[in-house]
């Protein structure tokens, strides 16, 4: 399956005006979506190891939505329920869960330990501990992620570090 997004108006604004102050890696990466090419194309055409942290940030900031979904012979398919966005938190329990915010914790301080090291992150690591809910667990998730994307072992395993994540904050 192939999915492709296209730049909003908020996107073409920002290609013309600069004004949303993205990076200019991210910038890149917004350039290249065009409502045509796929997920994958994009993978093989731009050297970023967090592609799909990439789009998902730009698509939650509204500078690009999904515009389609092919099947595997390259033939558009209408999905049968509406796409999340690709790096959405899940649903929070109504009632705090506090194994569940534990097992968050947990990964995201094990993990900094083991693809980071605690020396550089240990600012992180102790909001990470102090945290009092998911919501500033979530608040965090983004630092989290660029810390292990910056680690060599961590780039290779950020995409399944991320899934795991997202399961459990």
């Amino acid at each position: 399956m192939g999915i492709a997004f296209a730049k909003t108006p908020k996107g073409h604004d920002e290609i013309t005006t600069k004004a949303g102050g993205l990076s200019p890696r991210v910038r890149r990466v917004l350039i290249f979506v065009d409502g045509k090419r796929t997920v994958e194309d994009l993978r093989g055409m731009l050297q970023s190891d967090d592609l799909q942290h990439t789009l998902g940030m730009l698509e939650e900031e509204g500078y690009i939505e999904l515009a389609s979904v092919t099947n595997a012979a390259g033939k558009p398919v209408a999905p049968q329920v509406p796409l999340a966005s690709i790096t959405a938190f899940g649903e929070l329990p109504a009632s705090p869960d506090p194994v569940r915010l534990q097992k968050a914790r947990n990964f995201m301080s094990n993990t900094l330990n083991a693809f980071v090291g605690a020396l550089g992150n240990s600012s992180l690591l102790d909001r990470i501990e102090q945290a009092s809910g998911h919501a500033e667990l979530r608040a965090m998730y983004d630092e989290w992620y660029h810390a292990i994307v910056m680690s060599r072992e961590g780039k290779r395993e950020a995409e399944g570090l991320r899934s795991k994540l997202l399961a459990v904050i």
